[in-house]
């Protein structure tokens, strides 16, 4: 075993000029609200590790170009597709018209933990809110399935990026199942 070199790793990657015909994955992301932008470039950078379908922003969640998200965004922010909505329920519908269901990573009194979705469960829309007030209420009535991740410490939550992190992969690992030829 060895530490990959940066050349090793990239000749398994998709270059940008590949990426307008990429599968992508059937999984959109909405952020509500979210202030901070180093959380913005994390979830921009996981977001393309994912292959992600879109990247909604909504409410004032800051949108690039900001040093701030590219600092932590490492270029993801060229190469997620992302829109910039005032009103998050514009961005629900737009995500509804493309065939997601609406998930809200947030407890909520009907929310189930992360790792019991299914393959059935796709197209999915992960809705992660702002980092002190969560998801808005209104985008909890709106949503079609309330996802958690549950825990056991003295903490209620996880960081907003790390939760979206922690919440997109464990999608990705339910679409590889199924289909194990996806990137």
């Amino acid at each position: 075993m060895h530490k990959l070199s940066h050349e090793e790793i990239s000749r398994n990657r998709l270059k940008p000029v590949d990426l307008p015909g990429a599968r992508r994955a059937p999984i959109f992301g909405l952020l509500d609200n979210v202030r901070s932008l180093y959380n913005v470039g994390s979830i921009f950078r996981t977001s393309d590790g994912a292959l992600v379908s879109h990247l909604f922003l909504t409410g004032f969640t800051p949108s690039p170009p900001r040093k701030e998200i590219d600092k932590t965004a490492l270029g993801a922010t060229k190469t997620v597709p992302w829109s910039h909505h005032a009103d998050p329920l514009e961005a629900v519908q737009t995500a509804r018209q493309r065939g997601a269901r609406i998930c809200v990573l947030e407890h909520t009194s009907r929310s189930i933990p992360y790792f019991e979705l299914s393959a059935t469960d796709f197209p999915l829309c992960l809705v992660v809110g702002n980092e002190l007030t969560g998801v808005s209420d209104h985008l909890i009535r709106a949503a079609d399935i309330a996802i958690e991740i549950p825990m056991v410490g003295t903490k209620q939550s996880l960081n907003a990026a790390v939760a979206f992190g922690i919440a997109l992969f464990d999608m990705v690992r339910i679409l590889k199942d199924v289909d194990p030829n996806r990137p």
